[in-house]
């Protein structure tokens, strides 16, 4: 089953179809990086993008540790 989630970015709406298992956790990460309830300049938008990059990329690298650390114990 899926769910549909909006978010108006420079004065558009856009809709999404995500899955229902999904839409908690989405709707939870955008309340912290939008304004849910009106407009998101797109500025908001691409810093949103870059600050789930950096955690991305924070997260891969200390999965990286994580699979050395264990590398070195076999």
């Amino acid at each position: 089953m899926s769910k549909r989630i909006g978010l108006i970015v420079g004065g558009r709406k856009f809709d999404v179809d995500i899955d229902e298992d999904f839409e908690p956790y989405l709707s939870s990460q955008m309340a912290k990086d939008f304004n849910t309830e009106g407009n998101n300049e797109i500025k908001v938008l691409l810093q949103a993008y870059i600050r789930k990059n950096y955690d991305l990329y924070s997260q891969e690298l200390k999965m990286q540790k994580l699979l050395n650390q264990c590398d070195n114990l076999g």
